[in-house]
């Protein structure tokens, strides 16, 4: 079944909506021809796409969602706000705990007056059960674990339409913080003869899943269509690659030899998403656009702002 018909006309609140994935989201859905209302904190961060409703909203302010909620009345919620940084949790972790967890919360309870809105929350693969805390690793971490544990016991006690989504590491052109992006500024300040210190990455070893942000965005669509409520779905492109494999295949596309500085070649655990990703595919997903493909994307768009900053 082709989404776009499913969803074309319908409204679609999207909060996070200044954040990487979510600018990506917006356009996306409105491509799609749903009514699209983005959510962001600061207008002054926006840049603003032709026939998106955006409201300034912090999420951490109840009766401003709630009234926002009623007004819109959506009839998909795409929930991507939040914090999302490893190491700045360490230094707030209250601050996290807040933005990850009563967000949802508001929303959740916001909605309980309109059940038949599907809402997604999209999460981290660095969740853990909460019964078995040594696999909390961060406070970062442990944030997203309360968030999903309030988003499934809501579905639970609620009967909410609540469907979970962890993707992996997000790639692809915009305003990213992940390793791709600052590996790929750091190329483009060198071919534009900035001569920053050398790049220092952890390990050769370590291995990741990578997916362009674009093909995460789709299957968000399809797991609001077609997903089960109360389920988590891995996101991802199912395979686990080096930093050395996508550093080289990055420093293929730069215009010259960049000085890079490697940690050990200890490799931190990896995730494994193959089951689960074969759970999203039988939705009718699949990732579309090849590794190469976003590697190049990021620094053609990196290559265009960089190059505006004198």
């Amino acid at each position: 079944m082709d989404e776009t018909e499913v969803l074309r006309g319908q409204v679609i609140l999207i909060t996070g909506a200044s954040g990487f994935t979510g600018r990506h989201a917006c356009e996306y859905f409105s491509t799609l021809g749903m009514q699209v209302t983005a959510l962001v904190r600061d207008m002054n961060r926006v840049i603003k796409m032709d026939g998106i409703q955006y409201y300034s909203c912090d999420l951490l302010d109840h009766s401003r969602v709630c009234d926002l909620v009623k007004r819109i009345a959506p009839d998909y919620i795409l929930h991507l706000g939040g914090m999302n940084s490893v190491s700045e949790s360490w230094d707030k972790p209250m601050v996290y705990m807040q933005s990850n967890l009563m967000p949802t919360l508001y929303l959740l309870d916001a909605m309980r007056a309109k059940p038949e809105c599907i809402i997604l929350v999209v999460g981290s693969r660095t969740s853990a059960d909460l019964t078995v805390l040594d696999k909390v690793n961060h406070p970062y971490g442990l944030s997203k674990s309360l968030q999903k544990a309030v988003a499934l016991s809501w579905r639970k006690l609620f009967d909410q339409k609540v469907i979970l989504a962890e993707p992996s590491n997000l790639i692809g052109p915009g305003a990213s913080t992940g390793f791709c992006t600052f590996l790929g500024r750091y190329i483009v300040q060198c071919e534009l003869g900035r001569q920053p210190g050398p790049f220092r990455i952890s390990s050769r070893a370590d291995r990741r899943d990578f997916l362009d942000v674009r093909d995460a965005v789709r299957a968000y669509g399809y797991l609001m269509m077609f997903g089960s409520f109360g389920e988590v779905y891995q996101v991802c492109s199912g395979i686990e690659r080096s930093l050395e494999e996508i550093t080289d295949k990055m420093l293929d596309v730069a215009d010259q030899n960049v000085p890079l500085i490697w940690g050990d070649d200890r490799s931190s655990e990896g995730f494994s998403f193959s089951e689960r990703a074969a759970e999203v595919e039988s939705l009718g997903w699949y990732p579309r656009i090849p590794l190469s493909k976003s590697l190049r994307d990021i620094i053609e768009y990196l290559r265009i702002t960089e190059g505006e900053i004198r």
